[in-house]
């Protein structure tokens, strides 16, 4: 299914969050994640439904200062 990814159309084979977290490179990883502009905490990512045309935004953290 063809999603958005941080603004940019994406085809994936997943129907949930955490799936298309691993389909992208980012299983396992410290991020951050919104769908349609709704943060989801990674407890909730497994349970969370995609469909076409949903907003994903995943936010890893920097270190700076």
């Amino acid at each position: 299914m063809r999603i958005m990814v941080n603004g940019s159309a994406r085809e994936v084979e997943a129907d949930t969050l955490a799936a298309a977290l691993e389909a992208l490179g980012h299983g396992g990883a410290a991020v951050a994640t919104a769908h349609n502009e709704v943060f989801v905490p990674a407890a909730a990512r497994a349970e969370t439904r995609l469909a076409p045309g949903d907003r994903i935004e995943i936010l890893a953290p920097m270190q700076g200062g």
